[in-house]
């Protein structure tokens, strides 16, 4: 019978069917690997035989998200955490190995043999039920604003194709009633035959603001076309279809929206998040989301690292100052103060005089943007520690 080692490494290659796992020991022997297909038995029957192995196990997965939220989950139950490698990682301690073959089982050795040599990996948090309801819906969110997207740029596309003067004549991503009309009428000829009274009362049945001007600006656009087209029947009704989605989508859209943002208000610290000028609910569980538990900073620049918002050196030789954006960074993270940061300066107030006065010394957009984002996660960080909401004018500190 082997005798138990005090201390092994598993390293998990996840996937949506089966994940891999390799175990390795402190010399870098391989004392198990095997193919676990992603069910709740399988996954707990090679809990139990890897547990078996040695004293102490320690997980490191390549994965983070649904694909291996149901092995995260068991192992929380368990008693055991995980460590994130992220892929990149992964792919460059490849070339230390020998071999050039790319399989699971290979995957899953390196991944325990990185977690193994370091010990700097993000651990990885199995999400409260606030947050993985957050982050699913955000999720989602995304997929259908995306969705809404490819809609919009092949509706403009197919409209340019029989009726570019029309096509031209509204910003169809943010005006509803283009698209109301679009749903009845695509054509030149339809618009005149309808004539600027009747289109008016048509759209105003259906509820669009300034029917008129709508009505207006479209027999304008058919008034300066008076070639048919090839295709235009059957162009015509693609349109037709592409407006009634974009129309349903953004009606769910907003379904989402309500969903999320009462679902964010529960969140103990969610007032203080929202105080900050240029973060909302949907920008709010964002954060919430991607920054996790955010009494794990202990301080305002392990949040910043953690957006990419801290420069890192890259000096060589002769050259040094070089400054770079970090690899390891939470690009969902970095956005959401980045979008915050750009949403902030529309109005008057310290987040526009700060990025003023950063373009008045010469940085650019961007580079006053990202250090407006800088800036603020400081001062988001300070108001969770010290748990109190944002105003224009800092408190005054009470004399001892």
């Amino acid at each position: 019978m082997n005798q138990q080692r005090p201390r092994a490494w598993a390293g998990v290659d996840a996937g949506k069917g089966h994940h891999w796992v390799a175990v390795v020991d402190e010399t870098g022997a391989t004392l198990w690997s095997k193919k676990i297909i992603n069910d709740e038995s399988a996954i707990l029957t090679a809990l139990g035989e890897i547990c078996g192995l040695a004293e102490e196990v320690h997980w490191a997965v390549d994965i983070s998200g649904s694909s291996s939220a149901l092995l995260l989950a068991l192992l929380a139950a368990h008693g055991h955490q995980a460590v994130y490698v992220p892929g990149r990682t992964v792919n460059r301690m490849s070339g230390a190995y020998r071999g050039e073959a790319k399989t699971d089982a290979r995957d899953a050795y390196v991944i325990a043999e990185t977690a193994r040599h370091r010990n700097d990996f993000t651990a990885i948090e199995v999400p409260a039920q606030l947050a993985a309801d957050l982050a699913l819906l955000t999720a989602y969110r995304t997929d259908l604003v995306a969705d809404r997207v490819r809609m919009i740029n092949r509706l403009r596309d197919v409209l340019t194709s029989i009726f570019p003067a029309l096509e031209r004549a509204f910003d169809y991503s943010s005006h509803k009633g283009a698209l109301v009309l679009l749903t009845g009428y695509q054509t030149p000829a339809a618009i005149r035959r309808r004539g600027r009274t009747r289109l008016t009362a048509w759209l105003a049945n259906r509820s669009v603001r300034a029917a008129d001007t709508v009505a207006d600006t479209a027999v304008q656009a058919a008034q300066a076309q008076h070639t048919t087209l090839p295709g235009e029947d059957a162009a015509g009704q693609i349109v037709a279809d592409l407006a009634k989605q974009i129309l349903a989508l953004d009606d769910r859209l907003k379904q989402l929206d309500s969903q999320i943002r009462e679902i964010f208000h529960g969140h103990p610290q969610a007032a203080i998040i929202e105080s900050l000028p240029g973060i909302g609910p949907i920008l709010g569980a964002e954060l919430v989301v991607a920054a996790g538990d955010l009494s794990n900073y202990t301080d305002a620049g392990h949040l910043a690292s953690a957006a990419g918002l801290v420069p890192v050196p890259r000096d060589s030789g002769r050259r040094t100052g070089n400054l770079h954006r970090p690899k390891r960074y939470s690009r969902r993270l970095r956005r959401v103060f980045y979008m915050s940061a750009q949403t902030s300066i529309i109005r008057d107030g310290p987040n526009r005089d700060f990025y003023l006065k950063k373009r008045a010394e010469g940085c650019k957009h961007v580079q006053a943007i990202i250090a407006l984002a800088r800036r603020r996660v400081g001062v988001l960080w300070a108001l969770l520690r010290d748990n109190r909401e944002f105003t224009p004018v800092p408190p005054v500190a009470l004399a001892a």
